[in-house]
């Protein structure tokens, strides 16, 4: 089933605002607020008329990723097999330019089109879904302890048995804020803090052994110290009681074998975009697996198409034993016909061939970043 075309189209999508039901928008995430958000649509097709959809990240500069996928990925990929998914990954290791986020989105479009081809389900072909439904963790970014007490509570009600929410401009806001949200449910919600990289050593101390002191229970510590610090994690975890995750540094598979050969992390927050796709995610669990570290997967406000694949991955990886995060909910539209909801806290694995999700191309082109033209690239035939 060879490949005879790729394309890629950006698009932007609002965040629906955190008066709304789901809403979460401003999203304050340590540095950076999000308002609204740039994804890239990927859809490849083979010459006997079969589609597969993949996503990715577009940002900052979409320009930048439909080029690489444009004149690297899309020339490399047509002609070949849809199921020559090793090899298309193998062809793209530059040492010193990192194409991998896009390479996972066009390798989703692989697996969706083979998975269509095969007449089955994404989650077949990984092995098989363990599960109907999978549990995900509510996402709030930075707000006021009295707001986030009251989403707290709000998720609680909605199902939701876990809560992830970012930190790590203050110390003393982050306690307060864990502290009004932990309060607010009586201790029946596991949270989740995300540093995004922005403590200090002697921070993230202070952080968890507050958090602690007030008897608020972390289901994880995530990534409270910048990649590439083996030490400073070794140590982090060795002064606190709370479990320790990371997420960016489990993008780089080398970072994520030295934190586990170390015995540094609890946890890893996995995403199958900045590693380069489902096989590489696949291949991080026999890793993770003999480490006896937990694993949850990374939500970047993902369109229905990567929710879709992160759900058939999760139901068929018996390793991932956390929630993954979603925030698909919180989006204002999609680009897929039925959108993803939650129902008591959890979402539903879908059951049709490949990733189970119709794309509608005319919902791409409503939401197509203006001035942004999609590319296609495309044998002869």
């Amino acid at each position: 089933m060879e490949i005879a075309s790729v394309e890629a189209t950006p698009v932007e999508v609002d965040i629906e605002p955190r008066s709304e039901p789901y809403g979460v928008s401003p999203y304050v995430a340590g540095y950076t607020t999000f308002e609204e958000v740039l994804r890239l649509v990927v859809r490849v097709e083979t010459v006997d008329g079969v589609v597969g959809w993949g996503e990715t990240m577009a940002g900052p500069e979409p320009n930048v990723a439909m080029a690489a996928i444009e004149h690297v990925i899309a020339p490399e990929l047509v002609g070949r097999q849809v199921w020559e998914l090793e090899s298309v990954l193998d062809a793209f290791e530059y040492p010193y330019i990192d194409l991998t986020p896009y390479v996972g989105g066009v390798e989703m479009a692989m697996w969706d089109a083979l998975a269509k081809e095969k007449g089955a389900p994404l989650h077949q072909l990984l092995g098989g879904k363990r599960t109907d439904e999978v549990p995900v963790a509510y996402c709030l970014g930075i707000t006021d302890p009295e707001e986030a007490a009251a989403q707290t509570r709000w998720a609680r009600e909605e199902g939701f048995e876990v809560l992830k929410t970012k930190g790590g401009l203050d110390v003393d806001q982050d306690v307060e804020r864990l502290t009004a949200m932990h309060e607010a449910v009586d201790g029946d919600v596991k949270f989740r803090l995300d540093g995004n990289q922005t403590m200090s050593f002697g921070e993230a101390v202070e952080t968890g052994a507050r958090l602690e002191d007030a008897g608020v229970y972390l289901q994880y510590f995530e990534q409270p110290l910048r990649v590439d610090n083996l030490g400073g994690y070794k140590r982090l975890r060795q002064r606190l009681r709370t479990p320790i995750g990371v997420n960016e540094d489990a993008y780089h598979d080398r970072n994520l074998f030295e934190l586990v050969r170390e015995d540094a992390i609890d946890a890893a927050v996995v995403d199958m975009v900045p590693v380069g796709g489902l096989l590489p995610t696949k291949k991080l669990m026999g890793l993770l697996d003999e480490g006896n570290v937990s694993v949850a997967h990374h939500s970047s406000f993902d369109l229905g198409i990567k929710t879709a694949a992160v759900l058939h991955f999760v139901a068929a990886s018996p390793v991932m034993d956390l929630p993954p995060d979603r925030v698909n909910y919180a989006l204002a539209d999609d680009v897929v016909e039925d959108r993803f909801e939650a129902s008591d806290g959890a979402m539903t694995v879908p059951d049709g061939p490949g990733l189970g999700v119709d794309v509608s191309r005319e919902r791409v082109e409503d939401l197509r970043v203006s001035g942004g033209e999609g590319i296609t690239y495309e044998v002869s035939l």
